[in-house]
């Protein structure tokens, strides 16, 4: 099924002005049969009982917004462009998604509700707009847990930029494209996150190729929305969707290892920093030593060269200030 543009010319107002027009001569043929004979009735009467047919063929269509039009089930054409149309008003417009709300989506105006109550008993009348829109709209599935290529169960969440490009293929391929692209989004999504671990890890493939990388859903975040972007538009290409971009919104571990994560994220910095701070006073203390022979200001053997350097160490790497003993006798 491909889209066809349904060709007709913007003669709305046109249509309508002589619509009325014929049904005021109607009213003026009834007005006039009681004067004279009553064949200006029966078409005054056939004037009024038909002449309403034409209002349905009218559509006004706002920028960026379409219609399918079908005629006693035949595909007759998309009807796209801003303006006033006249259309054959025994074409139907066909939109199964018309009642479908997507979270934070551009289509998602309530749709208008006639409601009538009396008492205790009430009826309510509906009216869906079957107009397509062509705009781009913003999908959010909310936050989903999954588990990464380690087994590690993070929650994650992504926004999907999107837009309709081929209205015949939306109506008529799917049953109900905009719940079509919800579940495709889910099912890309999970596809690729169990491929990435939450964090750098070591002999882990993201790429495919056969070697180990530092690919990581917190390191590489724009590579796996690229990835989740690609995989949900080969599914949706059969439905007249484009993809515009897609993008993760919420990244952390599932609640329930959250705080072993943190501890362990907090044990690998303090290691990394107590690693810094043991070679910055290994080299401060080589420096020391190095000063006092050069300048020969002190003469010290092994032992007392030891004594210092446990003691420089214990100082600088410390978390404490030291709390200095001087010594007022004599060295040893």
């Amino acid at each position: 099924m491909r889209e066809q543009i349904y060709t007709t010319r913007k003669n709305g107002m046109s249509v309508l002005l002589l619509t009325i027009a014929l049904l005021l001569f109607g009213v003026f043929c009834c007005i006039l049969s009681l004067a004279s004979s009553g064949w200006l009735f029966v078409l005054g009467i056939l004037i009024l009982a038909l002449g309403w047919i034409p209002f349905i063929g009218l559509k006004v269509l706002k920028p960026q917004e379409a219609l399918v039009l079908t005629l006693f089930g035949k595909y007759k054409g998309t009807l796209k462009g801003d303006g006033f149309y006249f259309v054959n008003p025994f074409c139907t417009a066909v939109n199964p998604a018309a009642g479908t709300k997507l979270a934070q989506s551009g289509d998602t105006t309530a749709a208008p509700k006639l409601s009538l109550s009396a008492n205790e008993n009430s009826a309510s009348i509906n009216f869906e707009s079957k107009k397509i829109s062509l705009k781009a709209m913003t999908l959010n599935n909310g936050r989903q847990k999954v588990n990464d290529c380690l087994g590690n169960p993070v929650e994650i969440g992504i926004a999907v930029i999107w837009r309709v490009t081929d209205t015949a293929k939306a109506v008529f391929n799917v049953d109900n494209y905009k719940e079509y692209l919800s579940l495709q989004c889910d099912s890309a999504l999970r596809n690729i996150v169990r491929i990435y671990p939450y964090d750098v890890s070591t002999n882990v493939d993201t790429t495919g190729d056969g070697q180990a990388d530092e690919g990581s859903l917190r390191g590489s975040a724009e590579v796996v929305a690229e990835r989740i972007k690609d995989e949900i538009q080969a599914k949706v290409n059969e439905a007249g969707l484009e993809i515009i971009e897609a993008r993760i919104t919420y990244l952390a571990y599932a609640p329930e290892i959250a705080s072993v994560m943190l501890q362990r994220q907090q044990a690998s910095a303090i290691i990394d920093a107590r690693k810094m701070i043991v070679d910055g006073a290994v080299g401060m203390v080589e420096m020391a030593l190095d000063r006092l022979n050069e300048k020969q200001l002190v003469d010290l053997d092994e032992e007392r060269k030891a004594a210092m350097v446990s003691n420089l160490l214990v100082v600088l790497c410390g978390n404490h200030d030291a709390q200095p003993v001087v010594n007022s006798g004599s060295l040893y």
